[in-house]
């Protein structure tokens, strides 16, 4: 029987580069918790449904379940445990526990990812517009508003203009 199949690859781990051998078909979120031991990154339905396993690849959110891991060769790939010392994610962190955004803890690093993506790219969102870009991530136990509410939250202790309320 002929061994199997293996192709070197070579990536950026929150901000360390990684060189391995790896199956083609071994997913990133395999690689990165079996092989790297960063087991931050969740894996929920394994389908890319409900965002669990969201990390940055080459800074944009992505599903790292359905993502392969020879896709990323060359890429620069950042999991919850590289933003350890992000000041927007520790931002994030403390409006997620003021208003009560964590429960089980199971959704927490995907939604930590997109979270921080969201108030990169859109410092100006107001609350529809968060509710719209974590449509993709899925939570069975807050129902939401405490999430949306600590993302708004930081949204606003950023901006330069803030929000007036009518």
């Amino acid at each position: 029987m002929a061994g199997k199949t293996t192709l070197t690859i070579g990536i950026e781990v929150n901000g360390e580069q990684v060189t391995h051998a790896v199956e083609p078909r071994t997913s990133l979120a395999d690689f990165l918790r079996d092989t790297l031991g960063l087991t931050g990154t969740n894996l929920g339905c394994e389908h890319g449904v409900c965002g669990a396993c969201t990390v940055e690849i080459d800074g944009a959110p992505a599903r790292s379940c359905i993502t392969l891991a020879v896709a990323c060769d060359g890429a620069s790939v950042r999991t919850t445990e590289g933003l350890a010392d992000d000041p927007v994610a520790e931002e994030l962190r403390a409006a997620f526990k003021a208003h009560h955004a964590l429960q089980c803890g199971y959704c927490t690093s995907g939604m930590l990812v997109t979270a921080r993506d969201i108030v990169m790219r859109l410092p100006e969102a107001d609350e529809a517009r968060v509710r719209v870009e974590l449509a993709g991530n899925l939570c069975r136990c807050t129902g939401y508003m405490g999430v949306v509410n600590a993302i708004v939250a930081v949204l606003a202790a950023r901006s330069p203009h803030p929000r007036q309320d009518p």
